[in-house]
């Protein structure tokens, strides 16, 4: 599943293309994705302009006067912003028509991915009770240090709680770990607010400079211009186990961790 840098890229990609265009039509090939698609989308959407391209979490919102369209792009869902006449393929759900002859067009094999509707001064539930974003000021190791006491859980399942903060997925909380020196295993609630100061950096530097590289490129993400992300070519720990850890070169040791593989060096991380 595409994580935040990905998302995030896709985000960049597209308000160039999308920012002030009007939209002209809605065109649905299928009623639903993961939910149904509001029948309301139809009827609010043509006519108004697209004033921003937002990200929060993992999920796209397109603002208009009314309110937002909320999309996710699943497991492999991708946006391509393309020339009106351009033949549907395969999985291409859904059309945005714009005022200068477009399309943004929604392609998703699986259909995990999603097109809500959050009216303008709503919350809709799916964004609510979410974290902070984790490049924001509200995302710290003060932050991280006080939603953790007490807690047994293994400080990587909690980091990847979209509660305590959003977007950070298996890929990126392996890497961060690593950075920041700290076991995926330990408990959250055991660890030092110096530990989760040098974490919560980790996290950030690891985000952004995985959002410059283009994001990591997994099986069946592209970016919107269709090039592939860069980031995973410096990928530390993730998907090595076994392979010789980068910093001691003693092996990478991997196992599932709530239900996700995790792999981490022993020797370098405690």
């Amino acid at each position: 599943m595409p994580e935040l840098p990905e998302v995030e890229t896709t985000r960049r990609g597209l308000a160039p293309h999308l920012e002030g265009r009007r939209v002209d039509a809605l065109v649905l090939r299928r009623p639903d994705l993961r939910w149904p698609i509001p029948p309301e989308l139809s009827e609010v959407l043509p006519g108004q302009r697209i004033a921003a391209v937002r990200r929060r979490a993992k999920y796209l919102l397109l603002d208009v006067a009314s309110g937002s369209a909320l999309l996710h792009l699943g497991m492999s869902g991708s946006l391509r912003v393309l020339p009106g006449d351009t033949p549907p393929r395969a999985h291409d759900h859904v059309d945005i028509a714009l005022d200068d002859g477009r399309v943004l067009r929604f392609n998703d094999p699986r259909r995990f991915g999603c097109l809500l509707w959050q009216p303008a001064g709503q919350t809709h539930a799916l964004l609510r009770g979410l974290g902070p974003e984790p490049l924001s000021d509200d995302f710290d190791g003060a932050w991280l240090h006080a939603r953790s006491r007490g807690r047994s859980a293994p400080v990587k399942t909690f980091l990847m709680d979209q509660a305590i903060v959003v977007g950070v997925g298996n890929i990126y909380a392996a890497e961060a770990l690593f950075m920041a020196g700290i076991s995926p295993l330990r408990a959250a609630g055991k660890i030092s607010r110096a530990r989760y100061e040098a974490l919560a950096e980790a996290v950030k530097m690891i985000l952004a400079h995985a959002i410059t590289r283009g994001g990591t490129t997994l099986r069946d993400f592209l970016a919107p211009d269709g090039a592939p992300g860069y980031f995973e070519q410096e990928l530390s720990v993730y998907g090595r186990g076994g392979a010789p850890c980068p910093r001691c070169a003693g092996p990478l040791k991997q196992a599932s961790i709530g239900q996700r593989t995790s792999v981490w060096c022993p020797r370098c991380q405690r």
